[in-house]
């Protein structure tokens, strides 16, 4: 048996027709860059998702970037974010001028650790930048109690966890504003580069929108100096189709993790599988497992026609893009463990019960 780490195909087979023909509007009306299809895809996310205002951007990583320029964020000044996400997080703030602060992960959830965060802050540190990892949410409650003695800015990165919910409430809602990937891979994925940016702060909004268009609200009437990042029309009709199923994807995503747990039950302690936040909704872009073994294992399952993955096999500390903030292991003791040890499995809403089974018998075999 094949089983795909993500199955894309599958997904566009179920809804060909609907997506042919959004794809077959824009062509038809030649709405390449903005236009309708953008606009409606922003009034309906921001609708569906309880924002003011969301702007339709190039991709995940400018909407890093643009949120932390709306801000304000530059030279001289110091964002904190986690050790373990990918470098789109960090390589952004890096672009404005400041200098990313790593924090180590939890042991349980793999987010930030909240309860580190202080220690980190200086008379410099001007944002916090949360990532809701693998589609958990990461504990935004503490992060926005924090931010707020301090007076810091919160921008939360969501490019793995739409709809994902903490207290019952969106991810992506409590902070300043939130970053949103629409790469192909994500639970809302377009067929291309895409993202979003979001906030209820109209000003924030305002900032980003002409940041994102060359510094213009007005076309050749450039208040500032920007840079060219835009949502297309293409990638916009696909999302207003998929917007319609997200949550019934999220759903299945979560049942197919918990079945997963169940039939890891008996791989205890060879397996560590993920654990659910109490008070939140996880919605499992990513099913992520533990096991000192994690080469072996990934090579075994290849053999057996089972891709997996590995998110990331380097804590960005470690990378040698940031050899010159000097930090060793013992800095991050959590996130350089787990680093040898992840794996993450097939995950993905058309997975089926035969092909979860297929995975975690192939499992238990290579522990024999």
């Amino acid at each position: 048996m094949k089983v795909p780490f993500v199955d894309l195909k599958a997904q566009y087979l179920n809804h060909k027709q609907e997506i042919d023909q959004a794809i077959a509007n824009v062509i038809n009306d030649t709405a390449f860059i903005g236009g309708k299809y953008v606009e409606e895809f922003e009034q309906n996310y921001a609708k569906e998702y309880g924002f003011k205002h969301v702007v339709g951007v190039g991709n995940g990583t400018d909407a890093l970037f643009i949120a932390m320029k709306a801000l304000g964020i530059g030279p001289g000044d110091e964002v904190i974010t986690v050790c373990n996400t990918w470098i789109s997080t960090s390589e952004t703030i890096s672009l404005t001028g400041a200098k990313p602060v790593f924090v180590d992960i939890e042991p349980d959830f793999y987010n930030i650790n909240a309860d580190l965060i202080e220690q980190k802050i200086t008379d410099r540190t001007k944002a916090i930048v949360p990532v809701h990892l693998y589609g958990q949410p990461a504990n935004i409650a503490k992060v926005i109690e924090i931010a707020r003695k301090y007076g810091l800015y919160v921008i939360e990165d969501c490019a793995q966890s739409h709809f994902a919910k903490f207290d019952d409430k969106y991810v992506g809602t409590f902070g300043d504003i939130a970053t949103f990937s629409f790469y192909p891979g994500k639970n809302l994925g377009a067929y291309g580069d895409a993202g979003a940016v979001a906030t209820n702060n109209e000003e924030l909004a305002i900032k980003m929108r002409m940041f994102a268009r060359h510094g213009a609200l007005k076309k050749h009437h450039h208040l500032i100096e920007g840079i060219n990042s835009r949502l297309d029309g293409l990638q916009a009709a696909i999302l207003n189709v998929k917007l319609k199923y997200i949550h019934q994807w999220n759903k299945q995503r979560l049942e197919h993790a918990l079945y997963y747990n169940e039939l890891f039950e008996q791989l205890v302690p060879q397996v560590v599988t993920p654990k659910i936040r109490p008070n939140a909704t996880h919605i499992f872009h990513l099913y992520v497992i533990r096991t000192p073994k994690r080469y072996e294992l990934k090579e075994f399952l290849a053999k057996k026609g089972i891709a997996t993955a590995i998110h990331y096999p380097k804590i960005l500390p470690m990378q040698p893009a940031y050899e010159y903030l000097k930090h060793t292991p013992d800095d991050f003791p959590v996130g350089y463990s787990y680093q040898s040890q992840i794996l993450s499995l097939p995950m993905y809403p058309e997975l089926t019960k035969e092909q979860i089974e297929y995975v975690v018998e192939s499992i238990r075999e290579f522990f024999k």
